[in-house]
Protein backbone atom coordinates (compact mmCIF):
# COMPACT_ATOMS: atom_id res chain seq x y z
CA UNK A 1 0.00 0.00 0.00
CA UNK A 2 2.88 2.72 0.92
CA UNK A 3 5.08 1.64 -2.41
CA UNK A 4 1.66 2.28 -4.42
CA UNK A 5 1.20 5.56 -2.56
CA UNK A 6 4.78 6.58 -3.46
CA UNK A 7 4.45 5.06 -7.34
CA UNK A 8 1.09 8.10 -7.16
CA UNK A 9 2.98 10.50 -5.84
CA UNK A 10 5.42 10.23 -8.39
CA UNK A 11 3.14 9.84 -11.48
CA UNK A 12 1.30 13.30 -10.12
CA UNK A 13 4.82 15.24 -9.50
CA UNK A 14 5.45 14.00 -13.17
CA UNK A 15 2.78 15.03 -14.51
CA UNK A 16 2.29 18.28 -13.04
CA UNK A 17 6.05 19.36 -13.94
CA UNK A 18 5.23 18.19 -17.63
CA UNK A 19 2.18 20.57 -17.10
CA UNK A 20 4.68 23.00 -16.59
CA UNK A 21 7.53 22.81 -18.70
CA UNK A 22 8.29 24.60 -21.97
CA UNK A 23 10.50 22.63 -23.18
CA UNK A 24 7.47 20.11 -24.37
CA UNK A 25 4.26 20.36 -26.76
CA UNK A 26 4.15 22.86 -29.55
CA UNK A 27 5.95 25.81 -29.25
CA UNK A 28 3.00 28.67 -30.07
CA UNK A 29 0.67 26.71 -27.17
CA UNK A 30 3.72 26.76 -24.78
CA UNK A 31 4.49 30.30 -24.72
CA UNK A 32 0.47 31.30 -25.44
CA UNK A 33 0.13 29.13 -21.93
CA UNK A 34 2.03 30.33 -19.59
CA UNK A 35 1.84 34.29 -21.47
CA UNK A 36 -1.87 34.33 -21.14
CA UNK A 37 -1.71 34.24 -17.21
CA UNK A 38 0.62 36.70 -17.08
CA UNK A 39 -1.59 38.98 -19.06
CA UNK A 40 -4.28 38.88 -16.98
CA UNK A 41 -2.18 39.28 -13.85
CA UNK A 42 -0.81 42.27 -14.90
CA UNK A 43 -4.13 43.47 -16.19
CA UNK A 44 -5.16 42.69 -12.08
CA UNK A 45 -2.01 44.70 -10.96
CA UNK A 46 -2.47 47.64 -13.56
CA UNK A 47 -5.75 47.82 -12.10
CA UNK A 48 -4.94 48.31 -8.86
CA UNK A 49 -2.63 50.79 -9.21
CA UNK A 50 -4.72 53.05 -11.54
CA UNK A 51 -7.63 52.57 -9.22
CA UNK A 52 -4.97 54.37 -6.56
CA UNK A 53 -4.33 57.17 -8.95
CA UNK A 54 -7.89 57.54 -9.55
CA UNK A 55 -9.15 57.46 -6.03
CA UNK A 56 -5.69 59.77 -4.77
CA UNK A 57 -6.67 62.33 -8.24
CA UNK A 58 -10.90 62.27 -7.56
CA UNK A 59 -11.17 62.30 -3.55
CA UNK A 60 -8.06 64.21 -3.08
CA UNK A 61 -7.23 66.13 -5.80
CA UNK A 62 -4.88 67.41 -8.20
CA UNK A 63 -1.87 68.22 -5.94
CA UNK A 64 -1.84 65.08 -4.79
CA UNK A 65 -1.95 62.95 -8.08
CA UNK A 66 0.89 64.87 -9.12
CA UNK A 67 2.68 63.94 -5.50
CA UNK A 68 2.13 60.54 -6.59
CA UNK A 69 3.11 60.72 -9.87
CA UNK A 70 6.57 62.27 -8.77
CA UNK A 71 7.17 59.38 -6.68
CA UNK A 72 6.54 56.89 -9.28
CA UNK A 73 9.85 57.10 -11.21
CA UNK A 74 11.41 57.52 -7.63
CA UNK A 75 9.89 53.54 -6.36
CA UNK A 76 10.96 52.08 -10.01
CA UNK A 77 14.82 53.03 -10.21
CA UNK A 78 14.76 51.58 -6.40
CA UNK A 79 12.56 49.06 -6.44
CA UNK A 80 13.81 48.01 -10.60
CA UNK A 81 17.63 46.98 -9.41
CA UNK A 82 16.32 44.39 -6.54
CA UNK A 83 13.98 43.01 -8.78
CA UNK A 84 16.46 42.91 -11.51
CA UNK A 85 18.27 40.47 -9.52
CA UNK A 86 15.11 38.44 -9.03
CA UNK A 87 14.71 38.14 -12.70
CA UNK A 88 17.79 36.98 -13.02
CA UNK A 89 17.26 34.58 -10.31
CA UNK A 90 14.46 33.27 -12.72
CA UNK A 91 16.23 32.76 -15.24
CA UNK A 92 18.96 30.20 -13.45
CA UNK A 93 15.83 28.70 -11.57
CA UNK A 94 14.27 27.98 -15.19
CA UNK A 95 17.54 26.65 -16.49
CA UNK A 96 18.47 24.07 -13.76
CA UNK A 97 14.25 22.90 -14.06
CA UNK A 98 14.66 22.71 -17.81
CA UNK A 99 17.92 20.21 -17.32
CA UNK A 100 16.23 18.68 -14.82
CA UNK A 101 19.14 19.41 -12.37
CA UNK A 102 16.88 19.49 -8.91
CA UNK A 103 20.06 19.66 -7.11
CA UNK A 104 21.10 22.83 -8.44
CA UNK A 105 17.69 23.87 -8.22
CA UNK A 106 17.26 23.92 -4.55
CA UNK A 107 20.01 25.44 -4.44
CA UNK A 108 19.02 28.44 -6.22
CA UNK A 109 15.79 28.88 -4.61
CA UNK A 110 16.73 28.98 -1.46
CA UNK A 111 19.53 31.14 -2.02
CA UNK A 112 17.15 33.49 -3.86
CA UNK A 113 15.07 33.83 -0.75
CA UNK A 114 17.89 34.96 1.46
CA UNK A 115 18.60 37.78 -1.15
CA UNK A 116 15.02 38.72 -0.90
CA UNK A 117 14.78 38.93 2.38
CA UNK A 118 17.88 41.20 2.58
CA UNK A 119 17.08 43.02 -0.07
CA UNK A 120 13.62 44.13 1.77
CA UNK A 121 14.95 45.29 4.85
CA UNK A 122 17.70 47.45 2.99
CA UNK A 123 15.27 49.02 0.39
CA UNK A 124 13.05 50.18 3.53
CA UNK A 125 16.06 51.45 5.03
CA UNK A 126 17.15 53.76 1.85
CA UNK A 127 13.47 54.48 0.91
CA UNK A 128 12.61 55.96 4.21
CA UNK A 129 15.67 57.75 5.02
CA UNK A 130 16.40 59.46 1.88
CA UNK A 131 13.68 59.80 0.17
CA UNK A 132 12.75 63.88 0.85
CA UNK A 133 16.67 64.58 -0.49
CA UNK A 134 15.72 62.36 -3.82
CA UNK A 135 12.50 64.01 -4.26
CA UNK A 136 14.00 67.50 -4.14
CA UNK A 137 16.68 66.66 -5.98
CA UNK A 138 14.22 65.81 -8.38
CA UNK A 139 13.28 69.37 -8.39
CA UNK A 140 9.86 68.17 -7.06
CA UNK A 141 7.59 71.83 -6.80
CA UNK A 142 7.23 72.71 -3.34
CA UNK A 143 3.49 72.29 -2.83
CA UNK A 144 3.04 69.09 -3.85
CA UNK A 145 6.97 67.79 -1.61
CA UNK A 146 4.89 67.01 1.47
CA UNK A 147 2.04 64.67 -0.31
CA UNK A 148 5.44 62.64 -2.07
CA UNK A 149 7.50 62.53 0.84
CA UNK A 150 4.30 60.64 2.87
CA UNK A 151 3.27 58.26 -0.17
CA UNK A 152 6.85 57.45 -0.58
CA UNK A 153 7.81 56.90 3.12
CA UNK A 154 4.17 54.73 3.42
CA UNK A 155 5.27 52.74 0.33
CA UNK A 156 8.98 51.67 1.43
CA UNK A 157 7.42 50.36 5.27
CA UNK A 158 6.42 47.72 3.38
CA UNK A 159 9.50 47.02 1.03
CA UNK A 160 9.78 43.81 1.67
CA UNK A 161 6.53 42.85 0.75
CA UNK A 162 7.11 44.11 -2.97
CA UNK A 163 10.76 42.55 -3.02
CA UNK A 164 9.61 38.92 -1.61
CA UNK A 165 6.40 39.35 -4.44
CA UNK A 166 8.51 39.44 -6.53
CA UNK A 167 11.15 36.69 -6.04
CA UNK A 168 8.07 34.35 -5.51
CA UNK A 169 6.57 35.05 -8.40
CA UNK A 170 9.86 34.70 -10.21
CA UNK A 171 10.57 31.56 -8.65
CA UNK A 172 6.80 30.20 -9.70
CA UNK A 173 6.98 31.16 -12.78
CA UNK A 174 10.67 29.70 -13.56
CA UNK A 175 9.35 26.72 -12.98
CA UNK A 176 6.40 27.20 -15.67
CA UNK A 177 3.60 27.87 -13.02
CA UNK A 178 2.30 31.30 -14.22
CA UNK A 179 -1.19 30.41 -13.29
CA UNK A 180 -1.08 30.40 -9.18
CA UNK A 181 0.78 34.32 -9.50
CA UNK A 182 -2.32 35.19 -11.51
CA UNK A 183 -5.21 34.04 -8.88
CA UNK A 184 -2.96 35.39 -5.78
CA UNK A 185 -2.83 39.06 -8.09
CA UNK A 186 -6.71 39.00 -8.32
CA UNK A 187 -7.28 38.37 -4.66
CA UNK A 188 -4.83 41.54 -3.61
CA UNK A 189 -6.41 43.09 -6.50
CA UNK A 190 -9.91 42.89 -4.33
CA UNK A 191 -8.20 44.05 -1.52
CA UNK A 192 -6.49 46.81 -2.74
CA UNK A 193 -9.73 48.57 -4.02
CA UNK A 194 -11.48 47.80 -1.12
CA UNK A 195 -8.98 49.60 1.13
CA UNK A 196 -8.53 52.25 -1.19
CA UNK A 197 -12.08 52.90 -0.85
CA UNK A 198 -11.81 52.95 2.97
CA UNK A 199 -8.91 54.50 3.29
CA UNK A 200 -9.15 57.52 1.23
CA UNK A 201 -12.19 57.94 -0.07
CA UNK A 202 -14.49 57.01 3.44
CA UNK A 203 -11.93 57.71 6.05
CA UNK A 204 -9.86 60.72 4.24
CA UNK A 205 -6.43 59.28 5.51
CA UNK A 206 -5.23 61.03 2.73
CA UNK A 207 -2.50 60.47 0.10
CA UNK A 208 0.06 57.65 2.52
CA UNK A 209 -3.13 55.75 2.80
CA UNK A 210 -3.60 54.87 -0.96
CA UNK A 211 0.48 53.50 -0.24
CA UNK A 212 -1.32 51.70 2.74
CA UNK A 213 -3.53 50.03 0.55
CA UNK A 214 -0.70 48.33 -1.37
CA UNK A 215 1.56 47.65 0.74
CA UNK A 216 -0.96 45.73 2.57
CA UNK A 217 -2.20 43.58 -0.97
CA UNK A 218 1.28 43.37 -1.78
CA UNK A 219 1.93 41.60 1.36
CA UNK A 220 -1.13 39.19 0.84
CA UNK A 221 -0.21 38.26 -2.45
CA UNK A 222 3.60 37.59 -1.14
CA UNK A 223 2.06 35.52 1.76
CA UNK A 224 -0.27 33.17 -0.60
CA UNK A 225 3.00 33.10 -3.21
CA UNK A 226 4.98 31.45 -0.05
CA UNK A 227 2.65 29.17 0.78
CA UNK A 228 2.29 27.85 -2.61
CA UNK A 229 6.04 27.17 -2.80
CA UNK A 230 5.90 25.15 0.16
CA UNK A 231 3.27 23.25 -0.35
CA UNK A 232 4.90 21.87 -4.13
CA UNK A 233 6.59 18.74 -4.90
CA UNK A 234 9.27 17.79 -2.61
CA UNK A 235 12.16 18.71 -5.52
CA UNK A 236 11.70 21.95 -5.55
CA UNK A 237 9.84 22.91 -2.57
CA UNK A 238 10.62 26.11 -0.26
CA UNK A 239 11.88 25.30 3.14
CA UNK A 240 12.77 28.04 5.40
CA UNK A 241 15.20 26.18 7.69
CA UNK A 242 17.05 25.98 4.02
CA UNK A 243 16.80 29.37 3.39
CA UNK A 244 20.68 30.69 2.92
CA UNK A 245 23.53 31.48 0.58
CA UNK A 246 25.11 29.01 -1.60
CA UNK A 247 28.48 30.68 -3.52
CA UNK A 248 27.93 28.85 -6.42
CA UNK A 249 24.44 29.34 -6.94
CA UNK A 250 24.58 32.98 -5.59
CA UNK A 251 27.85 33.89 -8.19
CA UNK A 252 25.04 32.58 -10.83
CA UNK A 253 22.39 34.68 -9.92
CA UNK A 254 24.83 37.84 -9.34
CA UNK A 255 26.74 37.34 -12.58
CA UNK A 256 23.21 37.29 -14.53
CA UNK A 257 20.65 39.30 -12.31
CA UNK A 258 22.87 42.07 -11.07
CA UNK A 259 23.26 43.93 -15.14
CA UNK A 260 19.60 43.27 -15.27
CA UNK A 261 19.25 45.36 -11.58
CA UNK A 262 21.73 47.75 -12.94
CA UNK A 263 20.23 48.35 -16.47
CA UNK A 264 16.64 49.01 -14.43
CA UNK A 265 18.10 51.51 -11.95
CA UNK A 266 19.98 53.09 -14.47
CA UNK A 267 16.94 53.49 -16.61
CA UNK A 268 14.76 54.45 -13.79
CA UNK A 269 17.45 57.21 -13.14
CA UNK A 270 17.52 58.51 -16.84
CA UNK A 271 13.72 58.76 -16.13
CA UNK A 272 14.14 60.54 -12.98
CA UNK A 273 15.72 63.26 -15.54
CA UNK A 274 13.01 62.80 -17.50
CA UNK A 275 10.67 63.54 -14.21
CA UNK A 276 12.54 66.34 -13.55
CA UNK A 277 12.04 68.19 -16.65
CA UNK A 278 8.51 67.38 -16.82
CA UNK A 279 8.05 69.01 -13.06
CA UNK A 280 9.61 72.33 -14.81
CA UNK A 281 6.27 72.90 -16.64
CA UNK A 282 4.53 73.12 -13.24
CA UNK A 283 2.06 70.59 -11.92
CA UNK A 284 -0.30 70.35 -14.35
CA UNK A 285 2.12 69.23 -16.77
CA UNK A 286 3.25 66.38 -13.84
CA UNK A 287 -0.65 65.61 -13.57
CA UNK A 288 -1.11 65.22 -17.45
CA UNK A 289 2.00 62.98 -17.38
CA UNK A 290 1.76 61.33 -14.73
CA UNK A 291 -2.07 60.03 -15.47
CA UNK A 292 -0.21 58.77 -18.89
CA UNK A 293 2.63 57.12 -16.98
CA UNK A 294 -0.80 55.05 -15.06
CA UNK A 295 -2.15 53.98 -18.52
CA UNK A 296 0.72 53.69 -20.32
CA UNK A 297 1.20 50.14 -17.77
CA UNK A 298 -1.38 48.64 -19.94
CA UNK A 299 0.85 48.70 -22.83
CA UNK A 300 3.09 46.70 -21.10
CA UNK A 301 0.80 44.76 -20.71
CA UNK A 302 1.64 42.15 -23.71
CA UNK A 303 4.88 43.16 -23.88
CA UNK A 304 5.36 42.14 -19.85
CA UNK A 305 3.54 38.70 -20.62
CA UNK A 306 5.62 37.66 -23.99
CA UNK A 307 9.18 38.76 -22.25
CA UNK A 308 8.39 36.60 -19.10
CA UNK A 309 7.48 34.06 -21.45
CA UNK A 310 9.89 34.29 -23.73
CA UNK A 311 12.93 34.44 -21.26
CA UNK A 312 11.45 31.19 -19.22
CA UNK A 313 10.85 29.45 -22.59
CA UNK A 314 14.69 30.41 -23.93
CA UNK A 315 16.10 29.75 -20.55
CA UNK A 316 14.07 25.87 -20.04
CA UNK A 317 15.07 24.89 -23.43
CA UNK A 318 18.44 25.96 -23.22
CA UNK A 319 18.95 23.82 -19.92
CA UNK A 320 17.40 21.10 -22.09
CA UNK A 321 19.72 21.98 -25.03
CA UNK A 322 17.00 21.88 -27.86
CA UNK A 323 17.73 24.68 -29.89
CA UNK A 324 16.31 24.51 -32.53
CA UNK A 325 13.22 25.03 -30.63
CA UNK A 326 14.48 27.92 -29.24
CA UNK A 327 14.93 29.47 -32.25
CA UNK A 328 11.23 28.76 -33.57
CA UNK A 329 9.94 30.12 -30.10
CA UNK A 330 11.42 33.60 -30.04
CA UNK A 331 10.45 34.29 -33.65
CA UNK A 332 6.80 33.26 -32.49
CA UNK A 333 6.60 35.26 -29.35
CA UNK A 334 8.48 38.62 -31.06
CA UNK A 335 5.48 39.08 -33.47
CA UNK A 336 2.63 38.59 -31.34
CA UNK A 337 4.04 41.09 -28.68
CA UNK A 338 5.10 43.81 -31.35
CA UNK A 339 1.42 43.19 -32.59
CA UNK A 340 -0.35 43.46 -29.58
CA UNK A 341 1.66 46.59 -28.54
CA UNK A 342 1.30 48.44 -31.39
CA UNK A 343 -3.04 47.40 -31.38
CA UNK A 344 -2.81 48.81 -27.84
CA UNK A 345 -0.76 52.21 -29.05
CA UNK A 346 -3.48 52.80 -31.65
CA UNK A 347 -6.03 52.61 -29.34
CA UNK A 348 -4.33 55.20 -26.86
CA UNK A 349 -4.01 57.76 -30.04
CA UNK A 350 -7.42 57.46 -30.42
CA UNK A 351 -8.90 57.28 -26.92
CA UNK A 352 -6.28 59.55 -25.45
CA UNK A 353 -8.42 62.77 -24.33
CA UNK A 354 -11.10 60.51 -22.49
CA UNK A 355 -8.05 58.33 -20.97
CA UNK A 356 -6.20 61.38 -19.09
CA UNK A 357 -9.55 63.07 -17.97
CA UNK A 358 -10.46 59.73 -16.16
CA UNK A 359 -7.61 60.78 -13.70
CA UNK A 360 -8.05 64.45 -13.66
CA UNK A 361 -10.52 66.37 -16.23
CA UNK A 362 -8.88 69.62 -15.60
CA UNK A 363 -8.56 71.06 -19.01
CA UNK A 364 -5.24 71.79 -18.46
CA UNK A 365 -4.22 68.60 -17.23
CA UNK A 366 -6.04 66.72 -20.01
CA UNK A 367 -3.88 68.74 -22.82
CA UNK A 368 -1.09 68.31 -21.22
CA UNK A 369 -1.35 64.34 -20.75
CA UNK A 370 -3.17 63.74 -24.18
CA UNK A 371 0.00 65.35 -26.01
CA UNK A 372 2.20 63.40 -24.32
CA UNK A 373 0.43 60.23 -24.89
CA UNK A 374 0.21 61.02 -28.61
CA UNK A 375 3.39 61.94 -29.21
CA UNK A 376 4.68 58.65 -27.45
CA UNK A 377 1.82 55.81 -27.86
CA UNK A 378 2.48 55.24 -31.85
CA UNK A 379 6.15 53.74 -31.42
CA UNK A 380 5.13 50.87 -28.47
CA UNK A 381 5.87 48.19 -31.69
CA UNK A 382 9.52 49.15 -31.48
CA UNK A 383 9.20 49.04 -27.21
CA UNK A 384 8.52 45.60 -27.28
CA UNK A 385 10.80 44.56 -29.61
CA UNK A 386 13.58 45.99 -27.29
CA UNK A 387 12.12 44.45 -24.24
CA UNK A 388 11.53 40.90 -26.31
CA UNK A 389 15.01 40.61 -27.90
CA UNK A 390 16.63 41.99 -24.08
CA UNK A 391 14.55 38.89 -22.30
CA UNK A 392 15.63 36.81 -25.10
CA UNK A 393 19.26 36.93 -23.99
CA UNK A 394 19.15 37.62 -20.09
CA UNK A 395 16.96 34.06 -20.66
CA UNK A 396 20.19 32.71 -22.82
CA UNK A 397 22.40 34.23 -19.81
CA UNK A 398 23.70 37.29 -21.95
CA UNK A 399 22.19 39.98 -19.39
CA UNK A 400 25.04 41.91 -19.56
CA UNK A 401 24.38 43.09 -23.29
CA UNK A 402 20.50 43.94 -22.55
CA UNK A 403 22.30 46.65 -19.89
CA UNK A 404 25.25 48.06 -21.53
CA UNK A 405 22.72 48.70 -24.73
CA UNK A 406 19.88 49.98 -22.47
CA UNK A 407 22.52 52.28 -20.67
CA UNK A 408 23.80 53.41 -23.72
CA UNK A 409 20.58 54.06 -25.60
CA UNK A 410 17.93 54.33 -22.90
CA UNK A 411 20.03 56.17 -20.41
CA UNK A 412 22.70 58.31 -22.03
CA UNK A 413 21.14 58.75 -25.40
CA UNK A 414 18.14 60.22 -23.46
CA UNK A 415 19.27 62.27 -21.13
CA UNK A 416 22.05 64.18 -23.89
CA UNK A 417 18.76 64.48 -26.01
CA UNK A 418 16.67 66.17 -23.28
CA UNK A 419 19.49 68.29 -22.15
CA UNK A 420 20.10 69.89 -25.53
CA UNK A 421 16.89 70.10 -27.31
CA UNK A 422 14.88 71.19 -24.48
CA UNK A 423 17.28 74.28 -24.48
CA UNK A 424 16.33 74.86 -28.27
CA UNK A 425 12.70 73.73 -28.32
CA UNK A 426 10.96 74.24 -24.47
CA UNK A 427 7.83 72.15 -24.98
CA UNK A 428 6.34 69.17 -23.36
CA UNK A 429 6.42 67.32 -26.56
CA UNK A 430 10.66 67.52 -26.55
CA UNK A 431 10.41 65.80 -23.49
CA UNK A 432 8.33 62.60 -24.62
CA UNK A 433 10.07 62.67 -27.85
CA UNK A 434 12.85 60.76 -25.83
CA UNK A 435 10.99 57.74 -25.78
CA UNK A 436 10.35 56.99 -29.42
CA UNK A 437 14.14 58.15 -30.63
CA UNK A 438 15.58 55.66 -27.96
CA UNK A 439 13.64 52.78 -28.65
CA UNK A 440 14.84 52.89 -31.99
CA UNK A 441 18.37 53.08 -31.14
CA UNK A 442 18.47 50.38 -28.56
CA UNK A 443 16.43 48.25 -31.72
CA UNK A 444 18.83 48.47 -33.45
CA UNK A 445 21.69 47.74 -31.41
CA UNK A 446 19.93 44.35 -30.28
CA UNK A 447 18.67 43.48 -34.14
CA UNK A 448 22.63 43.76 -34.79
CA UNK A 449 23.43 41.66 -32.10
CA UNK A 450 20.92 39.12 -32.68
CA UNK A 451 21.74 38.39 -36.33
CA UNK A 452 25.45 38.69 -35.81
CA UNK A 453 26.63 36.49 -32.34
CA UNK A 454 26.01 32.83 -30.99
CA UNK A 455 24.07 34.16 -28.35
CA UNK A 456 22.96 30.87 -27.43
CA UNK A 457 26.05 29.16 -25.12
CA UNK A 458 25.84 32.27 -22.46
CA UNK A 459 25.05 29.60 -19.34
CA UNK A 460 28.55 27.37 -20.18
CA UNK A 461 30.86 30.33 -19.47
CA UNK A 462 28.44 31.31 -16.16
CA UNK A 463 28.71 27.89 -14.83
CA UNK A 464 32.27 27.43 -15.30
CA UNK A 465 33.08 31.51 -13.94
CA UNK A 466 31.28 30.35 -11.10
CA UNK A 467 33.11 27.77 -9.86
CA UNK A 468 35.94 29.11 -9.40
Amino acid sequence: MLRKQRLWKKEVFLVRSRQNNLTEGPIWKSILLFAMPVLLGNIFQQFYNTFDSWCVGNFIGGDALAAVSSSGSLIHMLVGFFNGVAMGAGVIIARYFGAKDYEKLRLAIHTDVAFGLTAGVLLSVIGVTFSPTILRWMGTPAEVLPQSISYFRFYFCGAIFTVMYNIFVGILHALGDSRHPLYYLMISTMVNVVLDLLFVAGLKMGVGAAALATTISQGISALLCCIRLTKVEREYRLVFRNVGYHMESLKMIVRVGLPSGVQGSAIALANLVVQSNINSFGKDAMAGCGAYSKIEGFAFLPITCFTMALATFVSQNLGARKYDRVKKGVGFGICCCMILAECVGLCFYRFAPHLIAFFNDAPEVVEYGTMHMRTICLFYCLLAFSHCLAAILRGAGRSAVPMLTMLVCWCLIRVSYITVAVRVVNHLTTVSRAYPITWTCSGIVFLIYFLKVDWMHGFEKLEQKAKT
